[in-house]
C-alpha cells in the first residue's frame, strides 16, 4: 500500500486547479486523476489516488505535471498520515516532465483517437526516475483531449529513494511485507 503510494507519486501525472499554458494545454484537475495499487501481506490489493495535481502542455510540447504528494488518498485516514510523514515528508511534491510531439497531438481531429509514445523524467525527492509510457489519446473536442496509460507504468520504491519510508509503515502496521513495485494509471484531461 505504501509502496503503491510510490508507484503513484512515480507515475505522477495530473488534478488540481488549472494552469493556463500560454497558447498551449492546461490540465482539467476535476476530470484528470493519477491511481497507483499495492499489495501488502500479499494477498491484499488497494488502489490509492493523489487528489492535487497540476500540469499544461506548452505549445512547444512540453508537459510539466505536478503532484502534490501530501494529498495522497487510500482511504484510510492513518495511513494516509503515515504517507505524508514516514514516505513522502523529505519530497512534499513530485515533478513529472516530458517532450511531446505537438503537431502529432493537434493533428488529432475531434472525434479520433492515436497511440503516441513518451518518454520523460519523475522528479521525486532527490532522485530523477525516467518513465516510458505509451498513452492513449482521445480528442474529444478541438479544445479539449485525453491521456490515459495504454498500458501500466510500474514504479519502484529503491528507484524513488522511498524504501525506508516503506519498512517504517510495515513495521507500523505490522505487516510482513508491502509490495516493492506498484502499477501506476494516468488519466489526463487537457483544455485549452
Amino acid at each position: 500500500m505504501k509502496k503503491t503510494l510510490a508507484v503513484l507519486c512515480g507515475l505522477s501525472l495530473m488534478t488540481a486547479a488549472p494552469v493556463y499554458a500560454k497558447d498551449g494545454w492546461s490540465l482539467s484537475a476535476d476530470e484528470s486523476k493519477i491511481a497507483f495499487a499495492s499489495v501488502k501481506d500479499d494477498t491484499i490489493g488497494e488502489v490509492h489516488h493523489f487528489g492535487s495535481i497540476d500540469g499544461s502542455v506548452d505549445k512547444s510540447g512540453n508537459v510539466s505535471v505536478e503532484i502534490d504528494l501530501a494529498s495522497v488518498e487510500t482511504w484510510i485516514d492513518i495511513r494516509n498520515e503515515r504517507l505524508q510523514k514516514f514516505v513522502f515528508a523529505s519530497a512534499p511534491k513530485a515533478m513529472l516532465s516530458a517532450t511531446v510531439n505537438i503537431e502529432e497531438l493537434e493533428a488529432i481531429r475531434a472525434g479520433e483517437t492515436d497511440v503516441i509514445d513518451v518518454e520523460g523524467t519523475l522528479k521525486f525527492g532527490g532522485n530523477d526516475i525516467p518513465i516510458e509510457t505509451s498513452l492513449f489519446i482521445a480528442r474529444m473536442s478541438d479544445d479539449k483531449m485525453v491521456a490515459v496509460t495504454d498500458e501500466m507504468i510500474m514504479l519502484g520504491t529503491d528507484e524513488a529513494g522511498i524504501d525506508d519510508g516503506i519498512s517504517k509503515l510495515m513495521e507500523l502496521a505490522d505487516l510482513p511485507g508491502i509490495t516493492r513495485v506498484s502499477p501506476v494509471t494516468l488519466r489526463l484531461v487537457f483544455k485549452r
